[in-house]
């Protein structure tokens, strides 16, 4: 009766983060309307999509990306339009910071992609392993701490890496190519 509870719970908790995901990009309507200079100027940066005619064998190459990116045992692909959501399975017990770090790399290498451009990253939220992790800390003193610490782990790995947001080094000490060259010489 307590395991449904705690699956209760965490299928509220969720549905909550996918509602408030969700309706997050949702504001008041511009009474004038926006330039256009500006898409055009987005488009220009980051490339275009290309247009999905065979779903099955686009979600196949995107999980091939996907798990060609260090750190990523497994990935799924759904397509929907033209947009993919990828998730990714990382090690259940990664850090926040490393997770963010693989799906960041997943993104980029889909940013390079015509397919990739409009795609969705994200990780397995591994509920198993956060709430073994929450009751190793209630038992240590620390409830309310590692309550928080464990959403924060949860909340990290499902939001959505969006390989379109990410922008390319401007300029090449960014690259950290010319500080590799200098040690070379």
């Amino acid at each position: 009766m307590k395991q449904y509870r705690i699956i209760a719970y965490g299928t509220t908790l969720l549905l909550l983060l996918t509602l408030t995901m969700g309706s997050a990009g949702c504001s008041k309507k511009h009474s004038a309307p926006m330039p256009t200079d500006n898409h055009l100027k987005t488009q220009a940066i980051h490339g275009t999509s290309k247009k999905i005619d065979n779903p099955k064998k686009v979600a196949a190459h995107l999980e091939m990306l996907a798990r060609g990116v260090n750190g990523v045992k497994d990935a799924n692909c759904v397509i929907f339009g033209k947009y993919a959501i990828v998730g990714i399975d990382v090690d259940e017990k990664m850090e926040r910071s490393r997770v963010g770090t693989i799906k960041y790399s997943v993104a980029e290498a889909f940013r390079k992609d015509p397919y990739g451009i409009d795609a969705v990253v994200t990780a397995d939220i591994d509920l198993s392993q956060r709430l073994r992790e929450m009751r190793a800390d209630i038992r240590h003193g620390r409830p309310l701490a590692g309550f928080a610490e464990e959403l924060a782990d949860i909340v990290g790995r499902v939001i959505p890496q969006i390989p379109r947001n990410i922008m390319p080094p401007s300029t090449p000490e960014n690259t950290g190519t010319s500080s590799l060259n200098k040690l070379k010489k």
